[in-house]
């Protein structure tokens, strides 16, 4: 995940949220320094959402809806968030998500998963970034990106599904001994019983994923949350329409794409022939 340290840019539905935020704390006579206990953030947190910098958590919704007494304005503003630009920073508050996710969906057609690379696919990425990156970042990447990937052995209970495409595994990415490494290192995971990975078929007539990636994450409330990302930035919604057409999409590619078992005889076949 290539990117920028600054904070994302605010969306203007982060920022509405905030205004009101603002608004009902306010009017009830608090500081922000003062409404951080009553909800159980720092008044720096509290800060950050009246501004449209940081995504507020249902808990925080439902704590500002409490303490605030706004008559259930927040807890409706909450179901419509979403934020876009900002990826690198943005992608730190997803992947925080994800080590508490109950199910993680994940559909990549340009480049193999995060989850699912390995040390040398991961490499040859982050070498190929336009503008170079120097090689201090290059490594730190490389081990952020590993160090993620325990969450699939540390989270059992965690489903994970991956839906990847074909293409991707003729592209040989860093090199046929790279590329031998990525499949095994692929196969392996599909070993983990809650590790399931299809490969969509390169020859597909119909295909429901053809609007671009998506992730889509379940949280420990049973909330579902979509992100999506692009060339400089990445979009993350609570919004339930925009989430359920996602998870519609998804349902529908996976009865499109290979099978697990098939997929596994696909990849070790591809992988004999390199």
């Amino acid at each position: 995940m290539a990117g920028g340290s600054g904070e994302p840019e605010s969306s203007d539905s982060l920022k509405g949220f905030g205004a009101l935020v603002k608004l009902f704390r306010t009017r009830k006579g608090l500081t922000q320094e003062q409404l951080a206990p009553l909800v159980g953030y720092s008044p720096q947190a509290v800060a950050s959402i009246e501004q449209g910098r940081r995504f507020p958590q249902r808990d925080f919704i439902a704590a500002a809806e409490e303490a605030l007494e706004a008559t259930g304005v927040l807890a409706e503003a909450g179901k419509h968030l979403s934020r876009q630009p900002g990826l690198a920073q943005w992608f730190r508050h997803w992947a925080g998500l994800e080590e508490r996710a109950l199910n993680l969906w994940v559909y990549e057609c340009r480049v193999m998963p995060g989850l699912l690379q390995s040390e040398g696919y991961a490499r040859a990425v982050f070498e190929s970034n336009v503008p170079p990156l120097s090689d201090d970042d290059i490594e730190s990447q490389v081990t952020t990106r590993l160090n993620r990937q325990g969450l699939l052995k540390n989270r059992p209970n965690t489903g994970y599904s991956f839906i990847v495409e074909e293409s991707l595994f003729h592209r040989r990415t860093g090199g046929v001994e790279v590329w031998q490494e990525q499949i095994d290192y692929v196969l392996a995971r599909m070993e983990l019983r809650n590790v399931e990975v299809q490969v969509m078929p390169l020859q597909q007539e119909y295909h429901a994923g053809t609007s671009g990636p998506m992730q889509l994450l379940e949280t420990p409330d049973n909330q579902w949350l979509s992100y999506v990302e692009g060339q400089r930035g990445g979009q993350l919604s609570s919004d339930p329409k925009e989430v359920g057409v996602m998870l519609q999409r998804y349902a529908k590619m996976r009865s499109q794409a290979l099978t697990p078992k098939e997929s596994t005889s696909l990849l070790k076949r591809l992988r004999g022939e390199l």
